[in-house]
Parts: structure tokens; C-alpha cells; sequence
């Protein structure tokens, strides 16, 4: 068995610098109640002996921050050596110049996260790193499972020990039980993605290769980028942004049911899942993926520029302006004016500043709330009929501020136009939405809703139109935050809450010791 004594103790020395920032207490956009879905993590991968490779996962992350601001973190492996730095907080707090001289080598995968499963802690940040008794993985998870409580049991009844309230460790764990039990890594990996069910687009990292998974259905994006001329130089990420950033090109999408696997002999492909079909989460186009990033061999902004255009053919509105809520509706407010011919303006600004805060407001300033994060163009705005472009409305509560602070900056009509159908159903796969009941589509009619947020007029982009416009195979997207057809089935308890597994932590012990062995398992407190 190898010893693993040296980089254990590196891991624990990183830990030990994890502790400056606690939890977070204040987030402006949840101050805000910002009505948009939001999405889980951004994963990244590299495999590049020569390069700086924390360096280069620091930059992807950076790129990927869109998809998580809660915590970041890179593992690195050096020989078999693994090096770990994660911490609560964005990309660019977590990390500095001292940090990446503790983390060589010539492996990496890096992780931002907005926690769906499991609370926002340290325990919880990414990557997940298990021990088997071979050797250390990390693994970096975008998406959701929906069977966490029936892999939890199972691995309970095997004495792991499990030490976050995510299901990304429980995906690492099955992988490190069927090493233990005997299987190689690339077979002890298919077997565990088996005992998954839901959404998972993963980047594990081990001491001689990087892999790259998507569940069968591909429900979350991962692409593969090559960095450079060298034939086995690889990159893994979530969306083709990461790979520009670091001047890496883009080879291809791993496919659903897909496993890459990436060591110094090459890239190998192994299609794990024969029941694979493609349901990628129709909302990375309308909203979560960057609109530089690449789908389909196109901008996503190219997409979302031809919603707004056909939102204007469904739903025309008599307006003197078409403004865009930034940064999300722009694209969508930009393509309404060109079929509509009415004229677009700026008339929101977005303070991009407004991060992550200790400070907590007073009620007075809570009241204030969206202009936290967006302030109006007054001289643009005042006595102006105003068609205002959105992406989605899922709770109703910005809706209605921003529509206040339109009629407060001198707005005489305001017409909201949103780019998506109304969003009737929650998502189990890697978005948060907790409950139906918080979805204001779910409880009412486009009139009521119109009443409620106070427009003089509100339509939404019709299913058929969001779906023709994709230019795409209409099956082979999920659309159940629409439909409620959910591609795989959802249990009972998971529907309920987002933090189930903190609430069996409350009956149920968790082990919480650092490198504490169990069948065979080291797990790592951080």
C-alpha cells in the first residue's frame, strides 16, 4: 500500500489556512432576493506536465465564477502526492500568490460553488478528496443527485465515514469502496456513476490521469479543450470560457454517458452508460452559461439574441424604449428591438463590485434592496414607455422592485417581456429551487403576476418558440422547470428541501475526525 504520510500532512497544512473566513452571514444577491435560478457549480481540469497548473485552474475558476460564488478550492497532484487549498468565499478571495507555490504538480481540477445539496461551509467547499487504499482522488462536482439518501444508507451500512452534508462526497466514497473491494480505477469509477442517479458532470483528479464524466442523460455541460500543440496536453471544464481565458482550444463536448480519461498515453473515451440520452439543461442556454461560451457552434449570446427576437414577434409591445436587466436580458432586450424596431438603451446600471459581505443592513437599507446591485439611468427613463427584457421570473420579488424603481425614476408605461416560458416546477438537478410554492408561475396566472410585480402589461416567450429556436433536436433538452417532466424520477423526501442531509446530520452522527480511517477511506475536515 502506498504511503501516503507526506501528503497527508500536506493536506492538513492547507486545512489549517481554511479557517480565516468562517461561514458567510451576508450575500447581497440573497439580501436582494435576486429572482433568478441559480446554478450550482463550474468544474475545471488539466492535465499539462511543464505547466503551471494551479495557476491555470485559478484562471478557469476565475472564468466560471458566474456558476458559483460560495467557495472555490484546487487539488493538485504531484507524483502521488496530493496538495488541497479550498475555502469559502469567491475565486479571487480564496486564492493568492503564496497559495499556488504550495500546489505543484502537473494534475489539477479546481471547483466554484452555490451549494444545492448541502449548506454553504467549509466542510462542504470542492473538491472532495477520499482516500482509497491505493491512492488519494479529488473529485469536482457539477449538478445534483437525486437517489443521496439510498447511496447514503448504503454507504453507511459499509462504514464510511462521511464528513460533509454533499453528495459529491458520497459519489467520491463509491468510487473509493469499489477500489477498496478490488476493481482498477477506471472500473471501480463506472461502477460508482452506476449507483448515481440525477446530475452529475464531474472532474476527478488521481496521481496519474484527470477524468472527465457526464451522467447519461448530460444534463450539466462539460467540454474538452486541448492547451498548446503538445498531443496530451488536456483541459476539462464546464463551459468553453474557461478554455479561452487559458488560450486552450476546444476539441469537443463529453457526451452523455461519457468518460474521458486523461494520463500521458492520451485522451481515452469510454461510453459507461447504455441508456445515455442527451437532456442538457435547456436554462445553461437561457441563462446560466456565460453568452461567450459555446454550444452548438454558436455564441450562446447568438441563442439568446434569437429569443428576444421571436419574444418580440409573439408578444409586440407600444413602448419608446427596450432595456435589458443586466447583465442576463440583454441579449434578449437587444434582439426585441431589432424585430421590433424600437429603440434600445441602457437603463439599468449593475454595480459588478457587490460580492460577498459581513456587514448586515438595517431594515431601511433591506427595503432599498435592488439597488444594491442595480441603479436606473434617470435621464434615459423619465416619462418614457419602457419594454424591460428579462430572462425569467421565478419568485416575482426583484420583478417587482425593479419595476418600483422604474416607476420612482419617472417611467410612465412599464411592459415586461421575460425570454422563457414561466417557471411552474422546481429543479432537482443542480438549480435552486427548493419548493414549487416559491415559484409565483406555479400559484398564478400571467394576469395575476402582471397585477402583482404592478406592469401595465407582461408577456413570456412561449415553450415552442424557446425550443424552435435552439435550432436543436427539441427532446434533447430538460425542460421539466417548465413541464414538470422530469428526465430522471425524483423521491419524495429529496423534493421537500435541499438540506435533507443536514437534517438526518441532526438524528443521525456524522464522524467528523480528521483523517480518520474507515473501510479502508481517509476523509479530510476542512
Amino acid at each position: 500500500m502506498p504511503n501516503h504520510t507526506a501528503n497527508r500532512a500536506n493536506l492538513q497544512f492547507s486545512q489549517q489556512n481554511l479557517t480565516k473566513s468562517g461561514d458567510w452571514h451576508g450575500d447581497c444577491a440573497k439580501l436582494d432576493d435576486f429572482d433568478k435560478q441559480v446554478e450550482a457549480c463550474g468544474v475545471f481540469g488539466i492535465y499539462a506536465p511543464g505547466e503551471d497548473v494551479a495557476k491555470l485552474t485559478y484562471f478557469g475558476l476565475y472564468a466560471l465564477q458566474h456558476r458559483g460564488q460560495e467557495s472555490a478550492g484546487i487539488a493538485t497532484f504531484d507524483g502521488e502526492q496530493l496538495h488541497l487549498y479550498k475555502d469559502v468565499g469567491l475565486v479571487s478571495q480564496v486564492f493568492n500568490e503564496s497559495i499556488f507555490k504550495d500546489l505543484p504538480g502537473s494534475i489539477a481540477i479546481g471547483h466554484t460553488r452555490y451549494s444545492t445539496t448541502g449548506s454553504n461551509n467549509q466542510a462542504n467547499a470542492q473538491p472532495v478528496v477520499v482516500y482509497s487504499h491505493l491512492f488519494p482522488l479529488a473529485v469536482s462536482h457539477n449538478g445534483n443527485l437525486v437517489n443521496t439518501l439510498q447511496l447514503r444508507d448504503e454507504l453507511l451500512k459499509n462504514n464510511c465515514n462521511l464528513v460533509t452534508t454533499s453528495d459529491s462526497e458520497m459519489i467520491a466514497l463509491a468510487i473509493a469502496e469499489e477500489i477498496n473491494a478490488g476493481a482498477d480505477c477506471l472500473q471501480a469509477s463506472i461502477k460508482a456513476f452506476h449507483r448515481c442517479q440525477g446530475a452529475f458532470s464531474l472532474v476527478i483528479g488521481t496521481p496519474v490521469g484527470v477524468m472527465g464524466v457526464r451522467d447519461p442523460n448530460g444534463i450539466r455541460p462539460l467540454v474538452i479543450g486541448t492547451l498548446g500543440n503538445h498531443p496530451v496536453r488536456y483541459v476539462l471544464a464546464s463551459e468553453t470560457c474557461a478554455l479561452d481565458i487559458i488560450g486552450a482550444k476546444y476539441l469537443r463536448d463529453v457526451q452523455p454517458g461519457e468518460l474521458v480519461w486523461i494520463t500521458e498515453e492520451g485522451l481515452a473515451s469510454y461510453f459507461w452508460s447504455q441508456k445515455s440520452q442527451r437532456k442538457l439543461c435547456i436554462f445553461e442556454m437561457i441563462y446560466f452559461s456565460r453568452p461567450d461560451s459555446i454550444m452548438h457552434n454558436e455564441s450562446l449570446y447568438s441563442y439568446r439574441l434569437r429569443l428576444g427576437q421571436r419574444l418580440a414577434k409573439e408578444s409586440p409591445a407600444d413602448a419608446d424604449i427596450v432595456i435589458g436587466v443586466p447583465d442576463s436580458g440583454i441579449p434578449a432586450a437587444i434582439g426585441f428591438s431589432q424585430f421590433s424596431g424600437i429603440r434600445y438603451t441602457e437603463g439599468l446600471i449593475k454595480n459588478r463590485y457587490v460580492g460577498r459581505t459581513f456587514i448586515e443592513p438595517t431594515q431601511s437599507m433591506r427595503e432599498l434592496g435592488i439597488r444594491m446591485k442595480l441603479n436606473s439611468l434617470k435621464d434615459m427613463l423619465f416619462g418614457k414607455r419602457v419594454v424591460i427584457v428579462d430572462d425569467s421570473i421565478v419568485r416575482g420579488t426583484t420583478s417587482q422592485k425593479l419595476v418600483k424603481l422604474l416607476r420612482q425614476t419617472g417611467v410612465v408605461e412599464v411592459h415586461m417581456r421575460i425570454s422563457s416560458p414561466p417557471v411552474t416546477y422546481p429543479c432537482f438537478y443542480g438549480i435552486d429551487t427548493d419548493s414549487q410554492d416559491q415559484l409565483i408561475a406555479a400559484t398564478k396566472s400571467v394576469e395575476e403576476i402582471s397585477k402583482q410585480i404592478e406592469v401595465d402589461s407582461l408577456s413570456y416567450l412561449s415553450y415552442q418558440g424557446m425550443l424552435e429556436e435552439t435550432r436543436e433536436h427539441k427532446a434533447s433538452f430538460c425542460s421539466a422547470c417548465f413541464t414538470g417532466d422530469y428526465p430522471v424520477p425524483v423521491a419524495e423526501p429529496l423534493k421537500r428541501s435541499k438540506l435533507t442531509l443536514e437534517n438526518l446530520a441532526k438524528t443521525k452522527t456524522y464522524t467528523t475526525g480528521t483523517l480518520s480511517e474507515h473501510f479502508g477511506v481517509s476523509l479530510i475536515r476542512t
